[in-house]
């Protein structure tokens, strides 16, 4: 018969191996890894800290979230503790970057990329637009927090952009649409124009993330002034809701 301790040993381990994989894959080297200060079983482990995350690059964290996607689609994500995390974050939040997704109950943006606790910032609108008080949220995340990407993250079959092609208008919504509508406009297609064609409502999603990533550019010299000085990247990408890619464009 196992002993507590040898019990609760056995717990830490399993709980750290998820978040060990994460940063494993982050530093690429033992060497690495080892300067990181991380042990095998050290429960702080469990979310980033400061060090970990300033040695992340912005590129490594994208390829990151594209490995933790590819996780997420096969069904073998990471062993999570959340407690762990929830503990190990408490008395401060190191995360390496901030997604800007919709409200969407189905594109969860740190479960298809299989992150956790402490990894990233998290700020979610309806149609994943942009605006004076979302780019206070992103400044903050990056100018004042350290993350280095800020992500829009859009979604294919997503209710606001058929909501702007069909002009809907409610209460504030209607506004919301407003900023979502140059998207159509500037989404060029052939066919029907329709929030009933599948294919063009995620055309202009696609769309409406690049708009929504000149609109950070240009409404926030301070994320842009970063971006310019390779601090952050901004990225944009598209989740489909039926496979659950995350494609990152280009």
């Amino acid at each position: 018969m196992k002993t507590m301790n040898e019990c609760c040993g056995a717990d830490r381990n399993v709980a750290g191996n998820g978040r060990r994989a994460w940063l494993k894959a982050s530093a690429g080297t033992a060497v690495a890894i080892a300067g990181l200060g991380l042990r095998t079983d050290d429960a702080e482990a469990a979310s980033l800290s400061k060090a970990q995350r300033d040695a992340l690059t912005p590129d490594r964290i994208i390829d990151l979230m594209k490995k933790g996607n590819a996780r997420f689609r096969s069904g073998k994500m990471l062993p999570h503790d959340y407690i762990a995390q929830k503990r190990s974050s408490a008395a401060g939040q190191y995360p390496a970057a901030v997604i800007l997704s919709c409200i969407d109950s189905r594109a969860p943006a740190e479960i298809v990329m299989d992150m956790g606790i402490g990894d990233t910032f998290n700020a979610r609108i309806a149609g994943n637009i942009s605006n004076k008080d979302v780019m206070g949220s992103l400044e903050f995340a990056c100018a004042v927090e350290g993350a280095k990407v800020v992500l829009v993250l859009g979604h294919t079959s997503c209710g606001a952009i058929k909501g702007a092609i069909d002009k809907v208008e409610l209460g504030n919504l209607t506004g919301l649409l407003e900023v979502i509508k140059p998207a159509v406009e500037g989404t060029t297609y052939t066919g029907e124009r329709s929030s009933k064609n599948a294919q063009f409502v995620d055309m202009v999603a696609r769309t409406n993330v690049k708009m929504t990533i000149d609109a950070i550019r240009s409404g926030s010299p301070v994320l842009a002034d970063l971006e310019k000085k390779g601090n952050i990247k901004i990225a944009g990408a598209m989740y489909d809701l039926s496979n659950g890619l995350v494609t990152f464009l280009g």
